[in-house]
């Protein structure tokens, strides 16, 4: 075991070109430990190497969920064209801007070469293709409809990352508005606000309640900034990493997140939308139900989902219909529910799930396109009466100056 990890560590990507026995000339790329072992490999493939050379290996950016939906299309549309799956690797690879993934597409295909399952050789990278992916892919590669799975992938992949960032921007812009807003008045009340200070203290005039109000921030910012300052950055890191460690805040957080008035609506429907398209997909691909709401849960991203989902997976393994067990967890709305019913009933499960789907991604858009319309307004008034309010109040002793002078 030791031995053959450490000559895998040692492998390397390897550029050659060669002829084949028409003596056509032939590029390729291909991971090994060394130059001769390409020589080797490819001489007994029937050709004729002219040239082999390392891969200069260049930093490249991180592979993203885009790259990988990306690549799922791109393999789709080329072997739903005819093109044979190792040259499909080639000009997928080949082409990709991304030298990272370039690398990985490259990867795949050498294990894909040498014999491996293309679902096997997937799962030899869990960092980018997830137990949902390599499922679908396995499921595909044994009812030989490897295309058409390729092709439900990629469009549930590009739907799901739309939805996302849907999502995203929507809860991203009022969180980004609120930290320049503290960044700005923190910059007022350390720097500015000081020197008004100094100017009011010289007329020796009693200061208006706003103006002592605001300079008595001040002086807590300027005195303890380094204790506010600290604590809300420690205080944010530890959150962000108990969120992330512990089960017991992810699920306490998600079930808030729900909660929230507007924008749990928004994290509901998105997992609702994520949730029967995961398992449209993969019910349509074949996938048994059972084995299918494995990966289902996981795919809603919101814990509440996933612990909903493990239950209606025993219930429906002991012979429960899916409607049945959805309905006594009490997190999915009727719309879903009537529609897995019909689904059931008709045979046509998937086809039903799709649709519900398709309206909660609608609703999601018309959802996300209304608080646009709504936060404008509301955060341009909330920073008008922030900043507004910090200048009227620094600004009342000079409307008085001239009676403090005369």
């Amino acid at each position: 075991m030791a031995t053959a990890a450490a000559r895998t560590a040692k492998e390397a990507l390897f550029e050659w070109e060669g002829k084949d026995r028409q003596g056509k000339l032939q590029r390729g790329e291909l991971r090994a430990g060394s130059e001769a072992i390409v020589s080797a490999s490819l001489r007994r493939q029937g050709i004729l190497v002219t040239k082999v050379k390392k891969r200069r290996l260049t930093s490249g950016k991180a592979i993203k969920a885009k790259d990988i939906s990306t690549f799922t299309r791109q393999m789709s549309t080329m072997i739903k064209a005819g093109v044979p799956l190792l040259q499909s690797f080639d000009i997928v690879g080949r082409g990709h801007p991304n030298p990272n993934m370039a690398r990985l597409i490259m990867d795949i295909r050498g294990d894909v070469e040498t014999g491996t399952s293309l679902s096997n050789a997937f799962r030899k990278h869990p960092k980018y293709f997830d137990a949902l992916y390599c499922n679908l892919v396995e499921a595909g590669e044994t009812a030989g409809m490897l295309e058409l799975v390729l092709d439900r992938l990629a469009t549930y992949q590009e739907k799901s990352l739309a939805i996302r960032s849907k999502i995203k921007s929507a809860l991203t812009y009022p969180i980004a508005v609120m930290v320049v807003a503290f960044v700005v008045v923190s910059i007022i009340m350390l720097f500015v606000v000081p020197v008004f200070t100094d100017v009011f203290s010289q007329f020796g005039a009693s200061l208006p309640a706003p103006t002592l109000m605001v300079v008595a921030i001040s002086n807590f910012f300027v005195h303890y900034w380094y204790i506010l300052f600290g604590t809300i950055f420690l205080g944010g890191y530890f959150f962000l990493q108990s969120w992330k460690k512990s089960i017991k805040m992810q699920e306490t957080m998600d079930r808030l997140l729900l909660r929230v008035p507007v924008f749990g609506k928004l994290v509901r429907l998105g997992a609702l939308a994520r949730w029967t398209r995961t398992l449209a997909t993969m019910f349509g691909a074949g996938v048994p139900l059972v084995e299918a709401l494995d990966a289902v849960g996981g795919a809603a991203g919101n814990i509440v989902y996933l612990r909903a989902t493990e239950k209606i997976q025993q219930d429906v393994s002991t012979g429960t219909s899916l409607t049945t067990s959805m309905q006594t967890q009490g997190v999915f709305p009727p719309l879903v529910i009537q529609l897995t019913s019909i689904g059931e009933e008709s045979g046509s499960l998937d086809s039903m799930l799709s649709k519900a789907a398709d309206i909660y991604e609608a609703e999601v858009d018309e959802l996300v396109k209304n608080l646009s319309a709504l936060l404008e307004p509301i955060i341009i008034v909330f920073l008008g009466v922030i900043i507004g309010g910090l200048v009227v109040a620094m600004y009342l002793p000079i409307f008085n100056l001239g009676k403090v002078v005369g």
